[in-house]
């Protein structure tokens, strides 16, 4: 198994060079279809727009949210092309991680004028591996 902070940094890799490429304008569904391509040519496993269940109340939820994407079953991503994260994406991601019981998350926003002020890395009780 990868450490998740190698899975990160492959992720980061993908994403700057698709950004270098294609620059900022592009819909987050482009961004994602290419990402996930590159990520598999890596040998990663990458599931897209996964949909999960929530239970509240002893009520089962199917499906209650979708996650963008989830890398080798444990690194979530979610992609953006918004002219300015808000804290709002980062609570989200953050939610998600806790209702998925993941230690990382990326928030990846394409928008930006360089892919590095785009990443946002947001952790939920992380253990390094």
């Amino acid at each position: 198994m990868i450490p998740i902070d190698d899975l990160s940094s492959t992720v980061i890799e993908e994403a700057i060079a698709i950004h270098r490429e294609f620059g900022p304008g592009l819909f987050e569904s482009v961004y994602e279809s290419v990402l996930s391509g590159r990520l598999r040519k890596r040998g990663l496993k990458v599931d897209r727009q996964v949909q999960v269940k929530a239970v509240f109340d002893g009520e089962l939820y199917d499906p209650a949210f979708k996650i963008d994407m989830l890398i080798d079953d444990r690194l979530v991503l979610e992609i953006k092309a918004v002219e300015l994260l808000s804290k709002a994406h980062a609570k989200q991601l953050l939610t998600y991680l806790r209702l998925l019981k993941q230690p990382v998350g990326l928030l990846l926003n394409f928008s930006e004028a360089t892919m590095k002020d785009g990443i946002r890395r947001v952790v939920n009780d992380y253990k390094p591996d």
